[in-house]
């Protein structure tokens, strides 16, 4: 730790000699007029074109963003927001304090970059805050030293996307890139392709973007297969179960599974010999499912029904997340259980994970308020080290020690007379909670009191800015869950200071000790007053997974001992140690699941970017005939080299893929040499195709018949890997190593895909009439993109037991039978 501290302070003299350097031209600066100051930036590129570095540049590059923010917006960086753009500029991540300035650091080493003409890309976590920096003033500012701005959304045209991307500057979110990147390799033409390469990517809220998301899959989806019935049925299986006889349920690690008992029980059900068969590795998965909808995931904290739809609650912002679902089937099986229209499962045209997508880029910057605690995976997995800049001012801000209750009606007693008490005063307060939930029972226990309050959470997101620019008002209460409202800044009303600033209560510790951090940071910004406590009980999910009746017997204990009730609170820094060892415990597990998402993706990747070059290949060579002919040589040549020591074999298989009296049977049986002689015949055909079609039509063919096969198989292929991956998990139950196999397995698959490719294309390109097939037509049209959850991402056991259906009960598939009709099995 302390060599880690050494090695930021060394950093910060660096930076600090470099930042020294760019405010010793404030005066000089000052001097030009506006013509000259604009014209800055017609002499970087000049200066660039003749051979000097963007490093070269930086300095006067700097101040040349210093003077015009002085000039256009009237702010003028500060000393620690040119050491952070420097940081920003190496690609690295700069750690700043809420309220620091980071939008504006951001914009001088974007500007630095954009001089190149290869374009930087500035990601933020929502629509609103790309929209309201490229069409702001941070916009205007860009535009005024002469750069192109450009905001991506999600209704633009293909064309007006190309324009954005092609300016110098664009605000985009994560999404909305990962998703253009997926759909520009699924185009069939080139001309419909809106990226260019990716070159310098600066992101805001970095640690929510690849730390909070990194399991994230982005999924573009076509074609529909309906498994509604095997979902039902699972989840008619499920609700019939009894916890600790048929499934077992571990809070610590979020999983549910079937008992012995409870797998002699499917199995009957079922009508089978044995559950865990790989053939039986699709009910499986569906059964697996069921069980996490019922026993795993909770409504009002993980998903709402609304409207007859079930939809994810974001477990780190609290927003709710129309459009997206949970994915691997988990969606449906919610559906399954709550008794709505469950959505037909869709095939996966394309995908990929913020982890892979982002380390596309040439160079990968970010900034964030907290991200030292995650330090470790950003240099592992980005390769990007974490410099904390220190404040402008420093922070006075009171942190007291966390609270801690034997029960949660306690704590939550305790939290409403603290919120109450504050309130009379004047003093804005900032309640942060991790659930809808416990937002709206605090918010019921404020009702009584008369306390008027704000709720922000994913139920009522819409006043989201609104709300939070004015959670710094005197009397003002806002109960935010998680870090709703990031990216806009509490500012103190008229006459708080002088009551102690912003108030921010924790209604319990996160199990990441960095969305602590970024609550407590809400306040005392800029030097400003400020105050910070969290409070905990026993019956705190982070509690009952890591300290379990065990922590609250103690607790009850030792408030005896001390002769109060168990209604008083403590402050030991022995249960706060222990809370920081519980957080430390669970974000080392979760780092260690998203390095095994990134294992498995990483299989993904390699075999995804063969395909999408192949693609591209196709889409821009001007004559795609080389390309073809080496995947036809390839299939026949493997097809003969198979068959020597079996002619008759040979020429069954080669009259696959010539069409009839191609091929003389006697030669193929007689020649010594039976390749030169397939291929000589394959060459007539072709010849015979150009000279009828001529090379323009055939060309064109080709390229229609490469891209149908390459696409057809690829989409089959993503599914199967899919599949795979569920049915590898399988493997540990007989000592294998699950991501091994996974690996083989997959490379195999990859393989064959390939060779069917290959044979494919042999098959079309010698037997098709060209003058009939030279239109290129799109396998599969996308239906939806949607950013699928990973199945790690559910959490907590519900607090409220599952009703189990009787058999004179109305049936949860919604037929409004009984139930024993409805289904028609027994009961056990």
């Amino acid at each position: 730790m302390l060599k880690l501290f050494n090695s930021n302070k060394r950093e910060l003299k660096k930076l600090e000699v470099r930042a020294n350097q760019v405010l010793a031209l404030e005066t000089e600066y000052k001097k030009l007029s506006e013509s000259e100051l604009k014209g800055k930036t017609k002499e970087f590129r000049d200066r660039l074109a003749n051979g000097e570095t963007l490093d070269d540049l930086l300095v006067e590059a700097y101040a040349t963003v210093r003077e015009a923010s002085t000039r256009f917006l009237k702010m003028t960086p500060f000393k620690v927001q040119i050491m952070g753009a420097i940081v920003i500029h190496e690609g690295n991540i700069a750690e700043m304090k809420t309220g620091e300035g980071k939008t504006l650091t951001a914009v001088m080493p974007a500007y630095l970059n954009a001089l190149s003409g290869n374009g930087v890309h500035i990601v933020t976590v929502n629509e609103y805050l790309a929209r309201r920096e490229a069409e702001g003033e941070i916009g205007d500012l860009f535009r005024y030293l002469g750069l192109t701005v450009g905001l991506n959304v999600r209704d633009l045209s293909k064309e007006e996307k190309r324009e954005v991307y092609n300016g110098d500057i664009l605000y985009s979110t994560n999404n909305e890139l990962g998703f253009d990147y997926l759909r520009d390799h699924m185009v069939i033409y080139k001309e419909a392709i809106v990226q260019r390469k990716l070159n310098f990517a600066i992101i805001d809220e970095v640690d929510s973007i690849l730390i909070d998301e990194a399991r994230t899959p982005l999924i573009i989806s076509g074609g529909a297969k309906n498994t509604a019935d095997l979902y039902r049925q699972a989840n008619y299986f499920a609700i019939r179960l009894k916890e600790d006889v048929d499934y077992e349920v571990d809070i610590k690690d979020r999983l549910v599974s079937l008992t012995e008992e409870g797998i002699k029980k499917g199995e009957r059900y079922f009508n089978l010999e044995n559950l865990y068969d790989v053939s039986n590795v699709t009910l499986l998965h569906h059964i697996n499912n069921a069980l996490k909808a019922n026993f795993i995931m909770t409504r009002d904290v993980d998903y709402v029904v609304q409207d007859g739809k079930v939809i994810i609650v974001d477990s780190f912002t609290g927003r709710l997340m129309h459009g997206r679902q949970f994915s691997e089937g988990l969606h449906q099986a919610l559906e399954a259980k709550e008794a709505v229209e469950i959505k037909k499962e869709t095939t996966t045209l394309a995908t990929i994970t913020f982890q892979n997508f982002f380390r596309m880029y040439s160079k990968l910057s970010g900034m964030t308020g907290t991200a030292k605690t995650e330090e470790e995976e950003f240099r592992n997995i980005y390769n990007m080290n974490v410099i904390e800049i220190p404040t402008n001012e420093p922070v006075i801000r009171i942190d007291d020690n966390d609270l801690i209750f034997a029960s949660m009606e306690a704590k939550y007693v305790a939290l409403a007379e603290e919120i109450e008490k504050r309130h009379k005063i004047g003093q804005p307060l900032l309640v942060g909670t991790v659930s809808i939930e416990s937002s709206e029972l605090l918010s019921k226990l404020l009702r009584k009191r008369g306390v008027k309050h704000n709720v922000l959470n994913a139920k009522q997101h819409e006043r989201e800015a609104e709300i939070v620019e004015n959670a710094g008002q005197k009397h003002a209460v806002t109960i935010a869950t998680n870090m709703a409202g990031r990216g806009t800044d509490i500012k103190l009303g008229e006459g708080v200071t002088e009551i102690g600033g912003l108030a921010v209560i924790g209604t319990e510790r996160h199990e990441s000790r960095r969305i602590d951090n970024q609550l407590r940071g809400r306040s005392g910004r800029q030097g400003d007053p400020g105050y910070s406590r969290f409070y905990i009980s026993a019956d705190d999910d982070l509690m009952r997974r890591f300290g379990g009746d065990r922590f609250k017997r103690m607790l009850e204990m030792i408030v005896l001992q001390k002769g109060s009730d168990t209604e008083t609170p403590l402050d030991y820094k022995m249960f706060s140690r222990m809370v920081l060892r519980a957080q430390k415990q669970i974000e080392g597990n979760n780092f260690d699941r998203r390095k095994t998402v990134l294992q498995y993706d990483e299989v993904n990747r390699r075999q995804r970017e063969i395909i999408y070059k192949q693609r591209t290949d196709i889409l821009f060579l001007d004559s795609v005939e080389n390309y073809a002919d080496s995947m036809i040589t390839e299939s026949l040549s493997r097809v003969v080299n198979t068959h020597l020591e079996d002619r008759e074999s040979m020429y069954k298989n080669l009259n696959n893929f010539f069409p009839r009296d191609g091929l003389d049977k006697k030669i193929i049986e007689t020649d010594p040499n039976p390749l030169e002689y397939v291929l000589d015949a394959y060459n007539r055909n072709i010849e015979a195709k150009k000279a009828l079609s001529g090379d323009k039509v055939y060309n064109d063919f080709l390229k229609a018949v490469t891209l149908r096969v390459v696409d057809t198989y690829w989409v089959q292929h993503i599914d199967a890997m899919s599949e795979l991956r569920q049915a590898v998990a399988l493997q540990s139950y007989g000592q294998n190593n699950p991501f091994r196999e996974y690996q083989e397995i997959g490379f195999n698959m990859f393989e064959t895909m390939i060779q069917n490719i290959q044979n494919d294309i042999t098959k079309f390109v010698l037997k098709a009439q060209v003058r009939q097939n030279t239109e290129r037509v799109q396998v599969a049209k996308p239906t939806r993109t949607f950013s699928g959850k990973e199945d790690q991402n559910v959490k907590r056991k519900p607090r409220t037991v599952q009703k189990k259906v009787g058999r004179n009960d109305p049936c949860p598939c919604g037929s409004g039978k009984k139930y024993k009709h409805c289904h028609g099995r027994n009961d056990n």
